[in-house]
């Protein structure tokens, strides 16, 4: 799994914002798991946008079954992201459920128009899938926000 740390998400102040390079440090602390690993990418692709990042990279490894993995929070306001619904039509989504998103995600304009498309078989078959096909995935929540991580000092 490859955490893309972003240089500046386009809808979010840099107001309060840590650095690119102490987000950087604290994925890399944070991705203890051997199967994930905290990368630059974006910022070495020099894309601002998910959705260039994704065209990117599906030019790069056209035969590699990706996964975007995204909160139920961004869900719930991807409608204003960059070319959103060819995001969708370009790679399959796992939309994993945060707290007090759930409702809210379900029901966003993204989620009533792709409800259609939503994936409800067993989760280790949603990489096999064609876009647009999502899923939302229920399990274990963690109330704490990156921000109130960072605020807190956490450096992994």
């Amino acid at each position: 799994m490859w955490w893309l740390v972003s240089p500046q998400n386009p809808l979010k102040s840099t107001i309060g914002m840590a650095p690119f390079d102490e987000r950087m440090r604290y994925a890399i602390a944070g991705a203890t798991h051997p199967r994930i690993r905290a990368t630059d990418l974006e910022s070495r692709l020099g894309t601002r946008y998910t959705v260039d990042t994704i065209d990117r990279l599906l030019a790069r490894y056209p035969s590699t079954r990706f996964v975007w993995l995204m909160g139920a929070d961004n869900l719930a306001q991807v409608d204003r992201w960059r070319r959103w619904r060819t995001l969708f039509s370009r790679v399959v989504i796992a939309v994993i459920d945060r707290p007090g998103h759930t409702y809210a995600a379900l029901a966003s304009p993204a989620g009533h128009a792709l409800a259609p498309r939503r994936y409800k078989g067993p989760l280790r078959q949603l990489a096999y899938q064609q876009p647009p096909a999502w899923a939302f995935v229920f399990g274990f929540r963690d109330w704490t926000s990156a921000t109130a991580l960072r605020q807190n000092g956490w450096h992994g």
